[in-house]
Order: C-alpha cells, then sequence, then structure tokens
C-alpha cells in the first residue's frame, strides 16, 4: 500500500533505502512523485511506492 512520508534535506537515494530496504529503488520514489532530482532541499512530502524486489537494479525499465 503507497504510503506519504514527510522529509527534509536528504535525497532520494537515502528514502529509498530506509523505506524500501534498497537505495538502488530511488527512481521509483522519483516517478511516482515527478521529481528527477534526487536531492532533497527544504521540506518535503513524497509518496512511498511499495516494494518490487524485481525493480532493484537502479535502472528503470531494466
Amino acid at each position: 500500500m503507497m504510503r506519504t512520508i514527510l522529509v527534509a534535506g536528504t535525497d532520494l537515494f537515502s528514502v529509498a533505502s530506509r523505506e524500501l530496504g534498497d537505495a538502488t529503488q530511488w527512481y521509483r520514489i522519483a516517478a511516482l512523485n515527478g521529481v528527477s532530482d534526487p536531492m532533497i532541499f527544504g521540506l518535503t512530502s513524497l509518496h512511498i511506492p511499495d516494494f518490487d524486489a524485481s525493480a532493484g537494479n537502479g535502472l528503470p525499465g531494466a
């Protein structure tokens, strides 16, 4: 089930590692939230997708 979190001054690699257990899934968070820059400045609300074990290579569509 997708959830929403609040983060500040971090990056999507760290968020993916903490929330999904896999930093390489950062691009899924980026795509879901319509962002391209993995750096997060200020307070930001992010939607977090469900973990997908098959998406762990860090390359969208690969």
